[in-house]
C-alpha cells in the first residue's frame, strides 16, 4: 500500500503533551454542575459493563471494532490540514509504534465505546484517552492529571472520583471512563453538540471556551473552533483527534493494519465483600499480576480496602476459573490488611498490641527504618481473621555452620517447601554459610515485593530527571538504574518508573 509521503511545515508551533487542562480556577469550577451521580436510578450502573445489543447468540460472527468505529461516526466529512498531516505523519514513521499504540485500548475500548452509545453520544470520541494517555490507566502528567482520561484532582471531586488511602479512581479505567463520559455529555449538551468545541472545552475547560466564544469578533450564529483565540496546545488538540480518524478510517491506504480488537466483551467484573490480596489473586486465576494491576490500577495498595466491597475486572476466560472455584479461593483467605493512622502516644508496641501482630511484622511490611513514628503516619498491618490463622514474622536468615533447610524448618515452624519457594531455590539443593535466606509467610514475602509496581511514563517538554524524581516520589538513582543509566532525557521518550504501591 501506498503510504502518505511525510510532509513538514516550515514553520510548526511548539508541540506540547497531551494532558487535559482542566479546570483551575474557582470561578471555572463554580459553572460545573454536579456530575457525581448518573442521571437516573434506571440507567446500568456505573461499573457495569454492557452486553452487545441485538446480536443472536448463536451467531458465531466476530464483528471488528474498528468497523464500528467507522460506520457509526458523526465526524464523516473534515479537513485534513498541514497540521494534521503532520500529527499523521508523526504516527506513520513507525507504523509498528503506531499498531502497539491502538492495541493498547484492547481491554478498554469497547467499555468507552457502549458507555458513548448509551449516553448517545458520538463514538469517535472514544479516541480521545489515544491522545490523552494511549490508553495508559497508570498515565500521570506533570501537571497532576491522572489516568485515561488524563483528569484533574479538583475535576474528580466534582465527577465523584474517590482518593483514600486504599485508591485512586482516577486510575480506575471504568469508573473513570463513567465519570469522564458525564463530563463529555455535558460538555455536549453545553456547547450543542458541537464535536469540536466539545474537544476545545475537554482540553482547555468550559469556562474558558464560553469566554473565547464571547469574545469571537465575527458574532455569527455558527461558531468554528478556529475562529477562536486558543493556545498552541488546545488548537493542536482537534489536528491530533483527526489525525486518527484518518489513519483509521483508512488504513489500508495507508499501510496500517489495525490490531484485532472484537466488537465484543472482553472482560466481564467479579465482586468480593472479603478483603482480596491482588498477586494472590491474580495466582489464583492463573492471570499475569501485571494484567491484573492494569486492568484495576484503581487499587494502589497490594490489597482491597478490608471495609469495603472490592470489584476486579478480569479478563472472560479468567472469570471462568474463578465461577468454578472461587468459593474455595474466598476460604483461603485469613488474612486482613488494616490501615492506620498513627496518634499520639502509639508505639510500635503498642499497635502490636493492639491487632495481636508481632512488631517485627509491622516493621518489615512497612519498610521502617527506625521505630520512631510520626503523629498521622499510615501503617499497613496485617491482622488474622482467625485464632488459628498464626502469622509468621518475615525474617531474613543468615546460613550458619550447621544449618541445613530441615533444620531451619523446624526452628522457625514453617515447611522445607515454603522456604524453597519463598527463596527459588531448586528442590534438593544446598544451602551456603553466609547465604541469605527469607523466613517467613509468603503472602507477607510476595506481598512485601509488590509494594513496587512499574509505569511508563512519556517524557513532557520541560521534564528533566530532577523534576520527574519528584512528581513519583523516586530517586534520580533508580530512574537511571530503571532505564540503562541513561543522562539525558528528550520530549516523547518513554521511561520506566518504579513506584511504591503504599
Amino acid at each position: 500500500m501506498e503510504r502518505l509521503k511525510i510532509r513538514y511545515l516550515a514553520l510548526i508551533l511548539l508541540l506540547s503533551g497531551c494532558q487535559m487542562l482542566e479546570v483551575t480556577n474557582d470561578e471555572s469550577i463554580e459553572m460545573i454542575p454536579d456530575l457525581s451521580e448518573p442521571k437516573n436510578e434506571e440507567t446500568i450502573e456505573s461499573n457495569q459493563l454492557v452486553e452487545v445489543a441485538n446480536i443472536e447468540p448463536s451467531v458465531p460472527e466476530i464483528i471488528s471494532i474498528w468497523e464500528v468505529l467507522k460506520n457509526e461516526a458523526v465526524i464523516k466529512d473534515y479537513e485534513i490540514d498541514d497540521l494534521t498531516l503532520y500529527y499523521m505523519n508523526q504516527h506513520l514513521k513507525n507504523v509498528d509504534l503506531f499498531e502497539n499504540y491502538l492495541e493498547n485500548s484492547y481491554y478498554f475500548l469497547y467499555y468507552v465505546i457502549e458507555e458513548l452509545k448509551r449516553n448517545n453520544l458520538p463514538i469517535e470520541l472514544a479516541f480521545l484517552p489515544f491522545i490523552e494517555s494511549s490508553y495508559d490507566p497508570f498515565s500521570i502528567s506533570s501537571s497532576g492529571a491522572v489516568g485515561l482520561w488524563q483528569i484533574m484532582p479538583r475535576t474528580a471531586e466534582l465527577l465523584g472520583l474517590k482518593e483514600n488511602w486504599w485508591v485512586e479512581e482516577r486510575h480506575d479505567p471504568y469508573k473513570s471512563t463513567d465519570a469522564a463520559i458525564r463530563y463529555i455529555d455535558y460538555l455536549y449538551k453545553r456547547f450543542n453538540e458541537d464535536i469540536y468545541l466539545v474537544l476545545v472545552a475537554y482540553n482547555a475547560g468550559p469556562t474558558f471556551t464560553a469566554k473565547a466564544i464571547q469574545r469571537n469578533s465575527r458574532r455569527t450564529s455558527v461558531i468554528s473552533y478556529k475562529d477562536l483565540s486558543l493556545s498552541a496546545q488546545t488548537r493542536n488538540y482537534i489536528p491530533k483527534f483527526l489525525a486518527l480518524i484518518e489513519l483509521i478510517n483508512n488504513n489500508e491506504k495507508y499501510g496500517v493494519d489495525l490490531p484485532e480488537i472484537p466488537y465484543s466483551k472482553v472482560v466481564d467484573k467479579i465482586s468480593f465483600e472479603e478483603q482480596i490480596e491482588i498477586l494472590n489473586f491474580s495466582d489464583f486465576l492463573n492471570l499475569q499480576p501485571e494484567l491484573l494491576y492494569k486492568l484495576n490500577a484503581g487499587y494502589t495498595k497490594w490489597a482491597t480496602d478490608p471495609n469495603m466491597v472490592s470489584t476486579f475486572y478480569v479478563p472472560v476466560e479468567n472469570k471462568a476459573k474463578y465461577e468454578m472455584n472461587g468459593q474455595e479461593y474466598i476460604q483461603s483467605q485469613k488474612i486482613n490488611w488494616i490501615s492506620h493512622d498513627v496518634s499520639r502516644g502509639e508505639s510500635l508496641w503498642v499497635l502490636a498490641k493492639k491487632y495481636r501482630t508481632k512488631i517485627d511484622i509491622i516493621r518489615q511490611v512497612n519498610q521502617l527504618d527506625s521505630d520512631t513514628l510520626s503523629i498521622n503516619q499510615v501503617l499497613l498491618i496485617p491482622v488474622g481473621q482467625a485464632s488459628s490463622n498464626i502469622l509468621i514474622p518475615f525474617e531474613a536468615h543468615v546460613v550458619s555452620e550447621g544449618d541445613t533447610l530441615w533444620s531451619l524448618a523446624r526452628k522457625f515452624g514453617v515447611s522445607e517447601k515454603k522456604i524453597i519457594d519463598i527463596n527459588n531455590l531448586d528442590s534438593g539443593s544446598d544451602i551456603k554459610i553466609g547465604q541469605v535466606l527469607n523466613i517467613g509467610n509468603k503472602n507477607i514475602y510476595r506481598n512485601i515485593d509488590s509494594k513496587k509496581r512499574t509505569i511508563l511514563y512519556s517524557v513532557k517538554q520541560g521534564d528533566n530527571l530532577s523534576k520527574i524524581s519528584k512528581l513519583f516520589n523516586v530517586s534520580i538513582k533508580t530512574i537511571k538504574q530503571d532505564n540503562e543509566n541513561l543522562d539525558i532525557i528528550r520530549p516523547g521518550q518513554i521511561l520506566k518508573i518504579t513506584i511504591k504501591a503504599f
